[in-house]
């Protein structure tokens, strides 16, 4: 991280949209294979699978880690600052802000995800003072299209990025939202 980029916070609690987004904490861990141990979550993201209570610890610690670095936010999604139902990330990266989710299968059809998207969005325009956040997700990955619509996010004319990860080729678009 550059002396010019503002560092995050130790703590946070971002609210908006019905949503509050908060740190991980240890009372998070029983939950968190219960909202990540899940076929679509293996299979769309870069989540460990299987997800069990050894990969939440290792998961809470990065969360920690990263944020410490200046590098990532991972921070669960919570209707009112209580039960994790997903988690929403937000990652600087040289090629840009990008923004990452993963709602738990129970919690799925409430408009979390796009939500927790806007909100950390804000969060990333307002005191990061970034111009842009992106999304990359798979075309044929519908729910994170229509999140991405949802969102306000638009498909971008740039190139395609193409790589493997857990034995399975993957070919990413980007999506970006630009500051209002």
């Amino acid at each position: 991280m550059s002396s010019s980029t503002p560092s995050f916070p130790d703590r946070i609690e971002l609210t908006g949209e019905g949503l509050v987004l908060r740190d991980w904490t240890e009372a998070d861990l029983t939950a968190m294979p219960e909202l990540f141990d899940h076929p679509d979550i293996a299979y769309w993201t870069p989540i460990v699978s299987p997800f069990d209570d050894e990969a939440a610890r290792t998961r809470l610690d990065r969360a920690r880690n990263l944020r410490a670095d200046g590098t990532a936010l991972l921070l669960a999604i919570t209707v009112d600052g209580g039960a994790a139902l997903g988690e929403v990330m937000l990652k600087r990266a040289p090629e840009g802000t990008e923004l990452g989710y993963a709602v738990g299968p129970a919690h799925r059809g409430q408009g979390l995800a796009a939500r927790a998207v806007r909100v950390m969005a804000a969060y990333a325009f307002e005191q990061l003072d970034v111009t842009r956040v992106i999304l990359e997700l798979e075309a044929e990955n519908s729910s994170s299209v229509g999140v991405a619509t949802r969102a306000g996010f638009r498909l971008l004319d740039v190139p395609l990025i193409k790589g493997e990860e857990k034995g399975r080729p993957y070919v990413l678009q980007t999506w970006g939202l630009d500051r209002p």
